[in-house]
């Protein structure tokens, strides 16, 4: 039975626990307009709700660094957008909806600083990666409790060049960023799975 309106709605907007943040209007009308699966909705407000925590963390940290917050949020918030267009990625593996998310976005309007985060969540390697793109990657895991050490260094490098501070105080202040967001990881797995991955009704 495909789900209705009102589930996509409550994937939106409804309470969670933990509290999750709304996505940005843009955002929510878009995935309406795209009758996006509700499941796919809670899991790009989980994860925005992760990216805003690690951003104001880092803007508190680092006052001096140039962070693209609304960048971030917006990364965040559509990192996994492709997955409309390749619903079977919502819940198995596969790299096709990051292409198809940055097309999809283009194709909307949004401008490609903002499209690329759907193609880039999963390429946080590439020597080209900016903190704004390691942040919605770093987002993208931690909302699991996923600790990947390879990117948590890049995020920590770059934190270190910011602000003089030694490598080991920068790791340690994220380490006990990240293990406080992480603890709430068994909710917000619980919730998104609380809607169904197949489209609404239309």
């Amino acid at each position: 039975m495909r789900p209705s309106d009102d589930e996509l709605s409550r994937a939106l907007h409804d309470p969670a626990d933990p509290p999750l943040h709304p996505l940005p209007h843009v955002v929510a009308d878009l995935l309406r307009t795209l009758d996006a699966p509700p499941r796919l909705a809670a899991h790009l407000r989980a994860v925005h709700d992760v990216a805003r925590h690690l951003v104001a963390w880092t803007e508190d940290r680092c006052p001096g660094l140039a962070v693209d917050r609304e960048a971030v949020l917006f990364g965040a918030a559509t990192h996994d957008i492709g997955k409309v267009v390749h619903p079977a990625e919502l819940s198995g593996p596969g790299s096709l909806h990051e292409e198809a998310g940055r097309e999809l976005l283009a194709a909307h309007g949004f401008a490609p600083d903002l499209a690329r985060f759907a193609a880039t969540h999963a390429t946080w390697t590439d020597s080209g990666a900016t903190l704004e793109d390691l942040l919605v990657s770093t987002a993208d895991k931690i909302w699991k409790n996923k600790r990947v050490p390879e990117l948590e260094d890049l995020v920590v490098a770059r934190l270190t060049e910011a602000t003089g501070r030694s490598r080991w105080e920068e790791f340690l202040a994220l380490d006990e960023l990240l293990e406080r967001l992480g603890a709430a990881a068994d909710e917000r797995l619980a919730h998104q799975a609380s809607f169904t991955a197949a489209r609404p009704a239309s």
